[in-house]
């Protein structure tokens, strides 16, 4: 009865040590990337704070206070059952359908630039796109349970959430935010491409996205984008002003970068430079070397993070590891394309970059959705088979 107890009593703090252990590999870069977000907001935002008359480190005061609040609903998500977001999870693409359209509402929605994508908290702006998209990862996470078996061989179940994405699309591109609609869509296809859906339908849905995306690219402004992409020096003060800025900033920096706070297109040259366009500051003050290091570091997150959806499909947890795969889709991709817009692979999109770009709402969504991670890697954990290595009975060896 003893020996029992004992290793029942081992079990149990094996199990509690376990369960407290953070996950090395999805904690170091997130931690790296944040404490580079801090510096380069830093370094960019001093000659937007002093053109806006405040004061000198108030972008980086500002960015630090989203941090912390970030880490706190970090941990709360954290705190949240996985079970309890698959019961949740059926209404929220409605949900995420009716925030959309509080932009449009006046006195609650707000127009910047031309864009209706804020809504007014009062002391803060919210860009209700940001929310939306860890909205659409659940919904999608639980539909693609639920339709396991059918996703795979029926066609209307895989057309399903793709149309529910484009209801989305469509409110996106009135607003306008052509960006984000292309990154929604981009996640919800590949989550059912991840679930296992046929290639025949998914090439048939996306032969048919692209005539809908040339067309809301017809629209004068983007049309100017997409051609100062092609090429930007044939207008270099007007449309293409903004690519070779930053095209100018990444060949200054080389290869070990002109150091940190020396960049000259951060002063009034490179519009938006502590949020669109942070990576073009970071490579002209870091280098090649820095952009290899932060790419580097976004590569491991990615990885990390589809390992753990990997881990949970196969401890038979679908949902968790749908939004795993969800959530790794969303930082990877929008962190390629705010990275291909700065180096001029891409035409320029409103997106920031995950976990570096100063903007209150990515930086508290992102904390979010890296809460329900690490969450998800806790379950796997606590859930876990336990073994405890059998010792010796000297006592018995004596007799």
């Amino acid at each position: 009865m003893r020996k029992k107890v004992s290793q029942h009593q081992a079990l149990r703090g094996s199990r509690l040590n376990r369960s407290i252990k953070a996950d090395s590999w999805l904690l170091i870069p997130v931690l790296l990337l944040v404490a580079s977000g801090l510096v380069m907001v830093g370094s960019s935002s001093i000659a937007v704070a002093e053109s806006h008359g405040v004061a000198t480190y108030y972008y980086l005061l500002r960015h630090l206070i989203y941090i912390v609040l970030g880490v706190m609903l970090a941990w709360c998500f954290r705190s949240i059952p996985i079970d309890f977001l698959e019961r949740v999870s059926r209404p929220l693409m409605l949900l995420s359908a009716l925030l959309l359209l509080l932009v449009f509402i006046p006195g609650i929605g707000r127009t910047v630039n031309g864009s209706a994508r804020w809504i007014t908290l009062g002391f803060a702006n919210f860009q209700v796109v940001e929310a939306v998209k860890v909205m659409v990862i659940i919904y999608m996470a639980g539909y693609l349970v639920r339709k396991a078996d059918m996703v795979k061989i029926r066609f209307f179940d895989t057309l399903k959430p793709l149309l529910l994405a484009a209801m989305l699309t469509g409110i996106l591109l009135l607003q306008p935010d052509m960006g984000s609609a292309a990154v929604i869509t981009a996640i919800v296809g590949g989550m059912v491409w991840l679930a296992g859906a046929a290639w025949r339908h998914l090439f048939v849905l996306g032969m048919a996205a692209i005539p809908v995306f040339g067309f809301a690219a017809m629209e004068p402004y983007r049309l100017r984008r997409i051609v100062s992409f092609m090429n930007p020096w044939e207008d270099p003060f007007n449309s293409g002003f903004q690519l070779t800025q930053a095209l100018i900033a990444v060949g200054r920096g080389e290869v070990f970068g002109v150091g940190l706070g020396a960049s000259i297109q951060k002063l009034f040259y490179l519009p938006e430079a502590h949020t669109d366009f942070i990576f073009a500051v970071l490579a002209e003050e870091f280098g090649l070397l820095g952009v290899v290091f932060i790419l580097s570091l976004f590569m491991l997150l990615v990885a990390r993070i589809m390992i753990i959806g990997l881990m949970a499909h196969r401890r038979e947890r679908p949902f968790a590891g749908n939004i795993a795969y969800g959530i790794g889709l969303w930082i990877g991709l929008q962190a390629l394309v705010s990275m291909g817009v700065n180096l001029g692979v891409l035409p320029t999109k409103g997106l920031t970059l995950p976990l570096i770009s100063s903007g209150g709402s990515s930086v508290l969504m992102t904390f979010v959705a890296l809460g329900i991670v690490f969450r998800i890697r806790y379950e796997l954990d606590r859930d876990a088979p336990l073994t405890v290595a059998r010792t010796p009975n000297l006592a018995g060896a004596r007799r």
